[in-house]
């Protein structure tokens, strides 16, 4: 296990925070723990005391450290917590796939039940610009099928639903642009899908809730076989 010791000039803060996560990750301050205070901290590591703060204060933001109001700083974990986008990146697009499945077949059903004369106007134009896409390059297609799906959610009007189809998109992206170009699915049908898709919109301005979710449901699912099979 390392110890604290005196850091060379510059940058400060950034080595004063290399050198309190260290002694996190390795043990010496364990999960539940108060660390030293400020001034011992400054002490050690031949720094100012705002130094000393401000590296307190990135591992805070990390979700390493907490302060506790009137008894000190917490170690409350022993490794930075990975933030959401960063998951999704790191993530197997077949797992990513599983949880859009389970957002999008909600809210075809609630985009249905929903959808206004704008929401209306949105689907179509979309469907438009998908169809239109099918001479195009298979990352334009892509593009153009999640702005598809992406009219369909904001029909559902629930902001909730929409930021986590936001999130979950740009992972999506590549991994079916790769999926596309792998299996050439647009060879014979260079609008692969137009059909469920179109049927999928009717059912959307028709408010047929339950013909929404179904259809919904048989294209993930069928896209979600083959990226398992890729």
């Amino acid at each position: 296990m390392s110890s604290l010791g005196p850091l060379r000039p510059s940058p400060l803060v950034d080595q004063a925070t290399a050198h309190l996560r260290e002694q996190i990750t390795q043990g010496a301050w364990p999960v539940g723990t108060k660390i030293p205070g400020e001034t011992t901290l400054a002490k050690s590591l031949g720094v100012g005391r705002s130094t000393v703060r401000e590296a307190v204060r990135t591992l805070a933001a990390t979700g390493m450290l907490q302060s506790r109001q009137g008894a000190g700083i917490f170690v409350v974990a022993d490794r930075p917590q990975e933030d959401w986008p960063a998951r999704l990146r790191r993530a197997a697009v077949t797992d990513i796939y599983e949880v859009r499945m389970l957002i999008e077949v909600q809210a075809a059903r609630l985009a249905a039940e929903r959808r206004t004369e704008d929401d209306i106007t949105a689907l179509d134009a979309a469907m438009a610009a998908r169809r239109a896409a099918s001479g195009w390059g298979d990352a334009e297609f892509v593009d153009a099928d999640i702005a598809l799906h992406r009219a369909v959610v904001a029909a559902a009007h629930n902001p909730v639903l929409t930021d986590l189809f936001g999130e979950f998109a740009p992972a999506l992206r590549q991994g079916l642009i790769d999926l596309v170009d792998l299996l050439d699915l647009r060879a014979e049908h260079p609008g692969h899908g137009e059909d469920t898709h179109a049927a999928l919109v009717r059912a959307v301005i028709e408010g047929d809730g339950a013909a929404a979710e179904r259809l919904t449901r048989a294209d993930l699912e069928a896209t979600l076989a083959l990226l398992r099979g890729a």
